[in-house]
């Protein structure tokens, strides 16, 4: 008989590790013929069955049918045999018990070390399959620890690894921060899954707004496309499928407060909410917000080109530092833009028409 208290700890673990009995004792049978190969030799086949409602734990051995028994670990008498299997043969292989008497107690000390082995990786199984099905989300860590440039989150049941190109410049991440993290990928490790995680990613910014804006879980509000330099700015296109619903008015929430409590989450970066629209037109000059467009042609359909006229007071604003913003409406939109700078462009036209025409060259004689 296996320990009954063997058992009652085995549904400890499926309590506390959230490990199913039904994955465990497979890895206990294994482990347990390990131990019965070991300490009561046996070259066969060995099966152990243990039935965790009795409580006992059964082992099975295959031996060769033999008329005369010289090795008793892998051989069987045929009239043995036959209280098995009533039809065996000489030559035969029979399926018998082979349970030694103090084989509950040997069993469970020498496969102890086995078995817990086994238990943490079936904690990492589940641990992994958890996270991996959860790829994709926003979860919330605390974070716990710097090795190098790395830093680790602990996530509650894992600590998650935010490497350097996914963490954002200026941010401080410091011990104790808790922060939301886009779980980017989850791979297999020797301890523990690893879990990486990250700040730059644009579809952080999407969840946020997701969890933030109940119009956008309840499908009112459509989130069509986000564009981001983390740490610095960025841009995110909504639409309704509600005439009476203002898609930016419902992210950017009463005075502020939805687009603030992201803004905040993401150590005040910037971030600018546009209307998206079926008109490429009109979703430029709001993609370029905050400048103010006075004239916006398609150039190249084909090739996605578009020409955007701003007054010369509003061509920085347009472009923005650096080349940011336009850099991001593109990014938005999907389009290539091109900004030009309105009385510019008057004068350039105007120098153009005042030109006058080429005279014809002579023709040179033709013998």
């Amino acid at each position: 008989m296996i320990s009954a208290e063997f058992i009652h700890a085995l549904r400890q673990v499926e309590k506390e590790k959230e490990i199913p009995l039904d994955r465990l004792l497979p890895t206990i049978e294994d482990a347990l013929v390990s131990a019965y190969k070991k300490d009561y030799g046996g070259t066969g086949s060995v099966r152990v069955v243990i039935d965790p409602n009795r409580p006992s734990v059964m082992v099975f051995a295959e031996r060769q049918v033999v008329d005369k028994v010289e090795d008793p670990v892998n051989e069987i008498g045929l009239d043995q045999a036959r209280k098995q299997k009533p039809d065996a043969q000489v030559g035969d292989v029979v399926e018998v018990e082979v349970t030694p008497d103090n084989f509950g107690r040997i069993a469970a000390q020498t496969a102890k070390q086995v078995v817990l082995q086994r238990i943490r990786e079936a904690e990492r199984d589940t641990v992994y399959d958890e996270y991996k099905n959860r790829v994709g989300e926003v979860v919330s860590g605390i974070v716990q620890w710097r090795e190098g440039r790395n830093v680790y989150v602990n996530l509650g049941k894992v600590e998650a690894l935010l490497p350097p190109k996914e963490q954002v410049q200026g941010e401080p991440y410091r011990f104790g921060d808790r922060i939301r993290v886009y779980i980017l990928d989850v791979r297999k490790a020797a301890k523990s899954p690893m879990v990486i995680v990250s700040r730059t990613h644009p579809n952080l910014l999407r969840r946020l707004f997701e969890m933030e804006v109940p119009e956008i879980a309840d499908g009112i509000v459509e989130i069509k496309s986000v564009a981001r330099e983390a740490g610095a700015r960025s841009k995110i296109a909504v639409a309704s499928t509600e005439e009476k619903v203002d898609p930016v008015g419902a992210c950017v929430g009463p005075r502020g407060s939805r687009v603030q409590s992201v803004v905040q989450e993401l150590y005040n970066e910037k971030i600018d909410v546009v209307r998206w629209s079926e008109d490429i037109r009109e979703y430029v000059r709001a993609a370029l917000s905050p400048a103010k467009p006075t004239s916006v042609r398609i150039t190249d359909a084909e090739r996605k080109s578009i020409l955007v006229i701003v007054p010369s007071s509003q061509l920085s604003l347009a472009i923005g530092k650096e080349g940011q913003n336009v850099r991001l409406a593109a990014r938005l939109v999907g389009w290539k833009i091109d900004i030009r700078d309105e009385a510019r462009l008057a004068a350039e036209q105007a120098a153009e028409a005042e030109e006058p025409e080429a005279s014809a060259a002579p023709e040179d004689d033709v013998e």
